[in-house]
C-alpha cells in the first residue's frame, strides 16, 4: 500500500521533503518524451538492498520487450524510498512532462487521488484492444477504476493479511503450535503469555503511525475496523449518503487495541514502532531472527526470505505458522482480511503512452504474471493463473492467503482516501506514544476528517 513528517522532527522532515523532490527531478533528467524510442519505467524500489525482486523481474521483462521491439529501449527509472516517501515523490514527477515518466507504479489507495489531479491517462482504448484483460478478475479491475468509470491502471496482484508466528516462541510460552485466535483478546492473551514467558522478545507487532504509513493503516488499522460490528456495511464509507464516518465505537476499540499493545509493552519499543524503516526491520531482523512472536502482517513477506534476497530462510514455513485474523468478539463472519496492491499507470503527461501500454503488455502475458506473483508472494489477479496448479503449489502460504480473498475487504476507493488514511495514522500515533487518550484521538479524528472530506461525514 505522501512524506512521513514525524512529530518530533518536523524541520527534519521538510527538508527531507525538498530534498526529494529534487532528487526525483535530477533523477528523470529531460522528461520521458526525450525520445520516442525509449520507454521510461518507474517503480517503487526496496528500501533494502538486498531485496532485488522487482528490479530483477523488469529487467528481465526489459530484456523481452527489447527483442520484441527492434530499436526500441527501456530505461527503469527506481525511486528508493519507504512507502510514504515514494508517493510524494512520484507525484513531484508527474506533475510536469519534463519529469513524468511513461510507465509508473502506482498503489491502489492512491491512485484516485492522482487521477482525480488529472495526473494518469485513461486506459480504455488500450484494454478494449488487448484479448488479456479479459482475464483479469472484476474485483481487481474495480482497483483502478475512478467515479467517472474509466480505467486507468493494470493490476499486477492483490494482496490479503492475517497473523504470522513464531512456532518455537509458541512453544517456550507454552502456546499451541496451530494457534488460531477466535477474538481480539485471544491475541492479547498470547502476547501477554509471550512477554511473561519468552523474555528477549517482541510479542506482538502492529504497525502504528504516521512514519509506517498506510501499513499503519491498513495492516493494523483497518484490519481491526473491520473485524467491528456485524459486517453489513463499510465502516469506513457511508455508502448511501456519500459521507465518510466520524470515529464510531468501533474506530474507538481499534484504538483502543493500539493502546493497549503499546502501553502494556507488548510490542516494540515507540522509537522502534515510529521508525520509517519499521516493515524492513520486521521482515528482514525480527521474524527471520525469532524475535518476534506474531505479525499481523501481508501475504507478501516470504519475498523478503527467497534464495538471493540477503535474508535468505527457506525453513521459513516450518517455524512459522499462519492464522486468519478474527473479528473482534468472533461475530460473523468470524474472519477478516484487507486488500489492496498495485497497478501499472501511464502519466497523462507521458511522452511515450502507446509504448508505455506495450510493456505493460509485455509485463503481463500469463507466463511473466505468473511468474512476478510468486516472485513477490502476491495473489493472482489473472483467472487463468489462479486456476493453475503450478502456482497454487508454487510457494508455502500462497492457498492460505488466497483463501483469504473470500473474507476480505477493500479500502473506499475514492479521491479523499489517502488523507483519510493520514488522520487514522495520527490518531494511532497519539495512543502509541500515550500522548493522547483514546476519546480526544478519536476526537482529533473526527475533526481531522472533516477538513479531509470538505466535511463530508456522517455520525453512526
Amino acid at each position: 500500500m505522501p512524506v512521513r513528517p514525524t512529530a518530533a522532527f518536523p524541520l527534519l522532515s521538510a527538508l527531507l521533503t525538498t530534498a526529494l523532490a529534487a532528487t526525483t527531478l535530477t533523477a528523470c533528467g529531460s522528461g520521458s518524451g526525450s525520445s520516442p524510442d525509449t520507454v521510461k519505467v518507474s517503480f517503487k524500489q526496496s528500501t533494502d538492498n538486498s531485496i532485488k525482486v522487482m528490479d530483477d523481474f523488469l529487467a528481465d521483462v526489459k530484456k523481452q520487450f527489447e527483442k520484441k521491439y527492434p530499436g526500441k529501449k527501456v530505461e527503469l527509472v527506481p525511486i528508493k524510498a519507504p512507502d510514504s516517501e515514494y508517493y510524494t515523490k512520484l507525484q513531484q514527477m508527474l506533475r510536469s512532462p519534463k519529469t513524468a515518466p511513461d510507465l509508473v507504479y502506482e498503489d491502489t489507495f492512491l491512485i484516485n487521488s492522482d487521477i482525480t489531479s488529472g495526473y494518469l491517462k485513461p486506459l480504455d482504448p488500450y484494454l478494449a484492444k488487448w484479448p488479456d484483460w479479459n482475464q483479469f478478475i472484476d474485483t481487481a479491475k474495480t482497483a483502478a477504476k475512478a467515479e467517472d468509470g474509466k480505467t486507468y491502471g493494470v493490476p499486477d496482484g492483490t494482496d490479503t493479511r492475517g497473523l504470522w508466528f513464531d512456532k518455537g516462541i509458541f512453544k517456550k510460552a507454552g502456546l499451541p503450535t496451530t494457534w488460531q485466535p477466535k477474538n481480539w483478546a485471544d491475541i492479547l492473551s498470547a502476547a501477554r503469555t509471550i512477554k511473561r514467558k519468552v523474555p528477549g522478545v517482541t510479542p506482538l507487532n502492529v504497525y502504528t503511525g504516521k512514519p509506517a504509513g498506510e501499513a499503519a493503516t491498513m495492516q493494523t488499522f483497518e484490519m481491526l475496523l473491520y473485524g467491528t460490528g456485524d459486517g453489513s456495511s463499510d465502516p469506513l464509507y457511508d455508502k448511501a449518503s456519500k459521507k465518510w464516518i466520524a470515529g464510531s465505537q468501533g474506530f474507538r476499540d481499534s484504538l483502543a487495541f493500539v493502546e493497549t499493545v503499546y502501553q502494556e509493552k507488548l510490542g516494540t519499543d515507540v522509537a522502534t514502532a515510529l521508525d520509517p524503516n519499521i516493515q524492513t526491520i520486521v521482515r528482514g531482523e525480527m521474524l527471520p531472527k525469532g524475535k518476534l512472536g506474531i505479525a499481523l502482517d501481508g501475504s507478501w513477506l516470504p519475498q523478503d526470505w527467497l534464495k538471493g534476497s540477503g535474508h535468505e530462510w527457506p525453513q521459513w514455513s516450518g517455524e512459522l505458522g499462519l492464522a486468519y485474523m478474527p473479528t473482534q468478539h468472533g461475530q460473523a463472519p468470524g474472519k477478516v482480511s484487507m486488500s489492496g496492491g498495485w497497478t501499472w499507470a501511464v502519466p497523462a503527461k507521458a511522452g511515450n503512452p502507446d509504448l508505455a501500454f506495450d510493456f505493460i503488455k509485455t509485463m503481463q502475458t500469463k507466463a511473466n504474471a505468473e511468474k512476478w506473483y510468486i516472485a513477490n508472494s502476491g495473489i493472482a489477479v489473472r483467472k487463468d493463473v489462479a486456476g493453475d496448479p503450478s502456482y497454487a503449489s508454487a510457494q508455502p502460504g500462497i492457498k492460505f492467503f488466497t483463501d483469504l480473498v473470500a473474507s476480505t475487504h477493500y479500502r473506499p476507493a475514492y479521491p479523499a482516501y489517502p488523507k483519510v488514511s493520514t488522520a487514522v495514522q495520527e490518531a494511532m500515533e497519539g495512543v502509541t506514544t500515550g500522548d493522547t487518550s483514546v476519546d480526544k484521538a478519536a476526537s482529533g479524528y473526527d475533526d481531522a476528517l472533516k477538513d479531509a472530506t470538505d466535511n463530508q461525514v456522517i455520525k453512526k
